[in-house]
């Protein structure tokens, strides 16, 4: 499987679950846009910035939902998901991850077998694991992450 000029096989598998999805997108993943996009955020506003939301917020009443807000910041920045390849799936009754390993490939998307009748996922992601693996045949793993990389994970 040819590498993308921007992420190595080792970035692709990380970034890609066997099934599509995209880990790097999702809130979840360890190493992804939100976490680190959360994080900065957070980072930008420092620790003390809830005394200045509190003090404007006379002149903005958005700023005084901020504690709510710095509590949603906070999970968002948490995301500790190594992705399913490293530490199992976070639906927990996936199929998936266990077939790729039996199977020894790579992407369902590139099995001899797909789409199978079966793949294990829960009924609401069917849709889109058909969907992810048939890109992933049509242009290969690389080429699907840089179709998706930039993409709202949750549309």
């Amino acid at each position: 499987m040819p590498a993308s000029s921007t992420h190595s096989e080792r970035e692709l598998l990380r970034l890609v679950a066997p099934c599509g999805l995209y880990c790097g997108g999702c809130l979840a993943f360890s190493g992804g846009t939100i976490r680190g996009h959360a994080r900065a955020l957070g980072d930008l506003l420092g620790p003390n910035f809830a005394t200045y939301a509190e003090r404007l917020s006379a002149m903005n009443p958005a700023l005084g939902d901020y504690p709510q807000f710095a509590q949603l910041l906070e999970f968002l920045a948490s995301g500790s998901c190594q992705g399913c390849r490293e530490g199992g799936c976070q639906l927990g009754n996936c199929g998936v991850r266990a077939c790729i390993l039996e199977r020894g490939g790579s992407f369902c998307g590139l099995c001899a077998d797909f789409p199978c009748e079966n793949p294990g996922l829960p009924e609401g992601l069917l849709p889109s694991w058909r969907k992810n693996g048939e890109r992933i045949r049509e242009h290969g793993p690389a080429a699907f992450l840089e179709l998706v990389r930039t993409k709202p994970r949750y549309p």
